[in-house]
């Protein structure tokens, strides 16, 4: 395990691809970041960036050590060019199965033969993006949480393929990036999206009904539970697209009605609004 990962191939550049390559870029590793679309990659790195520079001026970190950090980071345009010689890649695309399958599956051709694969997904079955794989004791689940750079939980989620030298390298990145990880087994949403899922769902009902406003119901569970957000803001952060899109996978999978997307959720996607990247959800974000 000394020594391990010596470099790092992230494939997706939206927001939690570009926080796990910064927080592997922090860790020391040489990290490539690659996305099908190029304003992507250039738009991440512009926020890690910034991100960086906030953490300058508040002093949390030196301006050489910013330098380091985004002296570790490279781009690409390509999976191949990415994954040639890395011995961990982390995927963060779209949370569709067969995207995923068929990232990873190119990412095992080029990666070398030994290297972890983990996946980002916050609820597709880890054996079934594995099913194809010519090495599926060495994909793992390695689910992170927004934003990257602030938030310490990763879930790792083992399979039944899974080998013990792949969990144990997955406990040791996780662990070298100042994280603090949890182990639960393959399961539809594991154990946070799940959990989170229906927290977020049933708000959502409330707020359906009257009950209370957004605010109102999420100052309920952070002065109520001391969340440090409520799960109407927390979904607006996330992406009601992909919130919905979770919501359907566990509702299909788990054949429970309290997944089912309630109509609020499905109106405000069909209607283009999705959180804060869109400017509103449940919220408006189109003031600054």
């Amino acid at each position: 395990m000394s020594g391990f990962p010596t470099r790092v191939a992230v494939i997706g550049a939206g927001t939690m691809g570009a926080g796990i390559a910064q927080a592997a870029a922090t860790a020391g590793w040489p990290t490539t970041l690659t996305d099908s679309r190029p304003e992507a990659v250039q738009g991440a790195v512009d926020r890690i960036a910034r991100t960086l520079d906030g953490a300058v001026q508040r002093g949390k970190l030196d301006a050489t050590a910013r330098d380091a950090i985004l002296g570790r980071l490279q781009t690409t345009s390509g999976i191949r060019a990415a994954c040639e010689g890395a011995d961990l890649v982390v995927e963060a695309v779209l949370e569709d199965l067969d995207v995923k399958r068929d990232v990873m599956s190119q990412a095992s051709d080029w990666a070398m033969p030994s290297a972890l694969l983990a996946t980002n997904t916050s609820s597709i079955s880890i054996a079934d993006i594995a099913a194809d794989l010519p090495r599926p004791e060495r994909l793992i689940g390695m689910h992170f949480f927004n934003p990257v750079h602030l938030m310490k939980l990763v879930e790792i989620v083992t399979h039944d393929a899974t080998d013990d030298t792949a969990r144990a390298d997955a406990l040791a990145v996780v662990q070298a990036m100042g994280k603090e990880p949890i182990v639960v087994r393959d399961s539809p949403g594991f154990a946070s999206s799940r959990l989170g899922i229906a927290l977020g769902l049933e708000a959502m009902r409330m707020l359906e009904e009257g009950v209370a406003s957004a605010a109102d119901i999420d100052r309920a569970m952070e002065l109520g539970y001391n969340h440090p957000m409520g799960p109407l803001k927390l979904t607006d952060l996330v992406g009601l697209d992909v919130r919905l899109r979770i919501a359907d996978y566990l509702h299909l999978a788990l054949g429970a009605e309290r997944f089912a997307p309630p109509a609020i959720l499905r109106r405000l996607v069909a209607e283009g609004k999705l959180g804060k990247k869109s400017g509103h959800g449940f919220y408006d974000w189109s003031q600054p």
